[in-house]
């Protein structure tokens, strides 16, 4: 099974269309770790700000899309969404791997990593920079952010790839598919 993993979109219609046309075809389901559609009071209007074109791309995905709430994201959004998008956090299980998936704005990763089962890899966004870290309990990915990155980062996104016996390849991206970073976890 091969996830597009993305997060904090904030509206970018431009930004998510980029995503999705340079990764059509290499991946089975979306991962979205929350803040769909507005930008928030600290954030500036992302390029291509289109929040009515979000959700109609987004939701042309509806039935592939496993995702969580965003500190951004509220009720009305789902007036527009056609997937539920408020849940805090969820679990996703393949091929004997665990993937908690949340934003990042309500667990710590010391936390994460002292209540979750040893190996699981925990997947957010919220601070709009990426990271891959391995530690003994667990691995965490953030793939920074589509529209809004921050430290000077790139856009970014992820793929994430597990094999029938469950080995796992976390890759981070630029949104134009340009490789920086892999690791088998």
């Amino acid at each position: 099974m091969k996830y597009l993993v993305i997060s904090d979109i904030h509206g970018s219609a431009l930004c998510l269309e980029k995503v999705l046309t340079a990764f059509r075809g290499d991946f089975d389901n979306i991962i979205i770790c929350g803040d769909y559609l507005n930008h928030g009071p600290r954030n500036p209007l992302p390029e291509g700000w289109d929040t009515k074109k979000t959700a109609e791309l987004l939701n042309s995905y509806k039935d592939r899309i496993i995702c969580v709430r965003g500190n951004c994201d509220s009720e009305v959004d789902e007036m527009v969404l056609e997937f539920p998008c408020l849940s805090s956090y969820t679990n996703v299980f393949d091929s004997g791997r665990r993937f908690f998936i949340h934003h990042g704005h309500l667990y710590s990763k010391e936390e994460l990593a002292s209540r979750l089962p040893e190996k699981t890899v925990v997947i957010s966004g919220h601070t709009h920079i990426y990271e891959l870290e391995q530690t003994e309990n667990a691995v965490f990915f953030n793939p920074g952010s589509v529209s809004l990155p921050k430290n000077g980062n790139q856009k970014t996104c992820g793929l994430i790839e597990v094999n029938a016996d469950g080995s796992t390849k976390v890759s981070l991206y630029t949104i134009e598919k340009e490789l920086l970073k892999e690791a088998e976890v």
